[in-house]
């Protein structure tokens, strides 16, 4: 008898991973536990039905972003949950589970350091993605071995960890379930220092301010935006919500956070009345020795956060964007494909609009690098819409289809 591994959900389409890893004495593992990111407005995902789940199981995330964990809240309430220690804050600061989730989090220790979980040996990897604290996992049991990649990169500011790790890679593979998600793609893949240099050449060109919309969460791209804003004399200036994630991991690390030279937090109605309640008081009253009024906006040069939900309170304070002005998208196209209340904020103002932005994953030669650098005994795609064409020479690919179990030799 030997280990299962089944692909409940993932090997067709970007997001809404659900893994499963079986013991032949019957304890399981579930990898990721995602959302999918093709929901219509006001549709709500379900766990795929070929998920049993009258059976307990362990719970592993990889990171925090929602098409990897934000269907945990639909598990059975005594499923563990295991992540790393940054993963488990970001999860628990996410909007929606900021009421508590019905599950014990427990956290794991060093990158490269085991974790007995019932009958699995489990190895986590940090890796390099645009989520802060997102790991590889190893997942040994049986005599045999699973490595789960997650989601990865080789171009952000953490590039050296996927570096060394294939540069000395566990050996005996049964299994490499890996992302897919550039094959047969055009997305960038340049680096987060291309980038940086990138914005201080737009912004010696742009007179008035700078606005980017980018995800809070993605903290290579804060630390992007705040070394080009320390280049060129400008104040990077975020909402609350980024001020709170910054707050939460930044401790005993460098990245910027409140109270760094040219970093300001604009403190806005909605976030002041929502954060005030989660977080308390001394939360707010920490910040504003660093903080700025949304009606200073008006006359600043910074290079500051735009995101739908911060447009109602900006205008309420007669923040106005002008033909002076340039709005930056800086996040994946598909979310301003459904529409976006900043860009037509901007664009009716005359704002000039471009793109700063590269993939959170890896472009397709450091895929088969990756792969090649580990020579598994096969691998299962998951997380791409293009494993039906994948490239010559990429390694042994099953034909793996949703919820359909492998059977490791």
């Amino acid at each position: 008898m030997t280990l299962t591994a089944t692909v409940h959900r993932g090997t067709r389409q970007i997001g809404g991973s659900v893994i499963e890893i079986v013991h032949p004495e019957g304890e399981r593992l579930l990898l990721d536990a995602g959302q999918a990111l093709d929901l219509g407005e006001g549709e709500e995902d379900q766990l795929p039905p070929t998920l049993d789940l009258s059976r307990p199981a362990e719970v592993l995330l990889t990171h925090a972003h929602l098409d990897h964990w934000g269907l945990v809240h639909k598990l059975p309430a005594g499923w563990r949950v295991h992540c790393g220690p940054a993963t488990a804050k970001l999860i628990q600061a996410a909007p929606f589970a900021a009421a508590g989730l019905p599950h014990e989090f427990q956290t794991w220790g060093p990158s490269g350091t085991a974790v007995q979980i019932g009958a699995f040996r489990v190895t986590p990897y940090l890796t390099d993605h645009s989520a802060f604290d997102a790991h590889m996992l190893q997942v040994d049991g049986a005599g045999r071995r699973v490595f789960y990649t997650g989601d990865f990169r080789r171009h952000g500011r953490k590039s050296t960890l996927v570096d060394k790790l294939m540069a000395n890679p566990p050996r005996y593979v049964d299994l490499l379930i890996t992302e897919g998600t550039n094959l047969g793609t055009d997305k960038p893949t340049v680096t987060e220092t291309e980038l940086e240099a990138d914005l201080v050449t737009r912004a010696a060109r742009v007179p008035g301010r700078i606005f980017v919309a980018w995800s809070g969460q993605n903290i290579d791209r804060t630390v992007t935006l705040y070394r080009a804003a320390k280049r060129t004399g400008r104040d990077l200036i975020i909402d609350l919500y980024t001020a709170d994630i910054l707050d939460q991991i930044a401790e005993g690390t460098r990245l910027p956070r409140p109270g760094f030279p040219n970093l300001k937090v604009v403190i806005t109605r909605a976030l002041r009345r929502h954060y005030g309640e989660l977080r308390g008081e001394a939360f707010i009253e920490r910040l504003l020795p660093h903080a700025v009024a949304a009606n200073e906006l008006q006359g600043s040069r910074g290079i500051i956060i735009l995101r739908q939900g911060l447009v109602k309170d900006y205008d309420a304070k007669g923040v106005v964007p002008t033909a002076q002005d340039l709005f930056l998208w800086s996040m994946w196209d598909g979310y301003l494909a459904k529409g976006d209340k900043a860009y037509d904020w901007c664009k009716a103002a005359g704002t000039r609009f471009d793109k700063l932005h590269t993939s959170g994953h890896a472009a397709t030669a450091d895929l088969m690098a990756f792969a090649a650098a580990l020579a598994p005994k096969a691998i299962a795609p998951v997380h791409g819409q293009n494993w039906h064409a994948p490239p010559e020479g990429f390694g042994p690919i099953l034909n793996a289809t949703d919820g359909a179990p492998i059977v490791l030799p």
